[in-house]
């Protein structure tokens, strides 16, 4: 048995310390994997027989490389491209503007002045399904293809995976809205929610810019655990799994969805909160299911100036619904008028 330390590039959140280590640990060779990502390494150990370091680098690359990552021996000089933010920055303009039209049009109910609308939680959904923090639920998307393309099935085990998510993020969703109403919350829990939400959003948008390494440590997920257990069904070949691996989804490490939970408590419905997190998950619909059927892999569409343009969206949405809860509890005067 050996142990070796090495660094992982590729790494952004605690989603893909789930990700690498259930996939490192499915090698024979290796017993054991702890990633941090507090250095952004991975820690193994096995039996690797006589093989050098850099053999086995490559070989634990070879394992991760599909989900966007790389494991090196020395450490990644980081060096921060802001060059990608004279794109990014338009770019974000141009949607975020787009998006205010049609709500002045009445054409989408983005934001209001107490809650997050459809068309925002839309949006947070589809930026969450090519942001990083969805690795994991792309690892199973992945994983489920393969696995169950060895027996001949391709397009069902995909369709039952998604159509799990749909179901589930309404019916919980819905279940969490009645919860926030059995709880009576009243208006300062609402707000102290709106707030967290808002925050939360604020954190998830600094993350994704990349610039400040920091704000990964403050991001916050659901235990550890309960991502690897999840993670873990992808090996039971039963036909009902792929739904069931769509149902479990809901309760990943993944900081987006748990904003999105947070703020459902505070409807204090089962309609306004199963649609809030079932428009959630038709954002992420579209790039997950074209992950599914054509094999795509993160690394390929991962691009700074994507993420990026991303962020600002994101930060925009999370000032934006801090502004409002400040507004709803009457600290604030109205800052837009839309």
């Amino acid at each position: 048995m050996k142990k070796y330390k090495f660094h992982v590039k590729g790494m952004h959140c605690k989603a893909c310390v789930v990700l690498i280590e259930s996939e490192l640990k499915e090698l024979s060779e290796v017993d054991s994997a702890q990633a941090s990502l507090k250095d952004l390494s991975v820690e193994v150990s096995g039996d690797f027989g006589d093989k050098t370091a850099e053999h086995i680098v490559k070989d634990l690359t070879e394992v991760v490389k599909l989900h966007g990552y790389e494991i090196l021996l020395e450490k990644e000089k980081r060096s921060v491209k802001w060059r990608d933010f004279l794109i990014a920055g338009p770019v974000a303009l141009g949607f975020i503007l787009f998006f205010i039209f049609l709500q002045k049009i009445g054409l989408v109910n983005l934001v209001n002045s107490s809650n997050v609308g459809f068309g925002t939680a839309f949006v947070i959904g589809l930026i969450a399904s090519v942001s990083t923090c969805m690795a994991v639920v792309g690892g199973l998307v992945l994983s489920i293809s393969a696995n169950f393309a060895k027996e001949g099935e391709k397009v069902k085990p995909q369709i039952l995976f998604h159509v799990g998510r749909l179901i589930s993020f309404f019916l919980l969703g819905g279940i969490i809205g009645i919860a926030g109403a059995s709880f009576q919350l009243g208006g300062t829990g609402i707000f102290i929610l709106s707030f967290l939400v808002a925050i939360i959003l604020l954190v998830l948008g600094v993350n994704l810019l990349d610039v400040f390494p920091w704000a990964k440590k403050i991001q916050p997920t659901l235990p550890a655990f309960l991502g690897k257990r999840i993670h873990g069904l992808k090996n039971i070949n039963h036909t009902l799994t792929p739904f069931l691996i769509g149902i479990a989804t809901f309760f990943l490490p993944c900081g987006f969805t748990q904003s999105m939970q947070i703020y459902t408590l505070t409807t204090g419905s089962f309609w306004t909160g199963g649609l809030t997190m079932f428009s959630f998950v038709l954002g992420t619909l579209p790039v997950l299911s074209l992950l599914s059927f054509s094999s795509l892999s993160f690394n390929k569409s991962n691009s700074g100036v994507f993420f990026k343009a991303a962020g600002l969206i994101v930060i925009f949405f999370g000032i934006l619904n801090l502004i409002n809860s400040l507004v709803a509890a009457g600290l604030l005067r109205p800052v837009f008028n839309f």
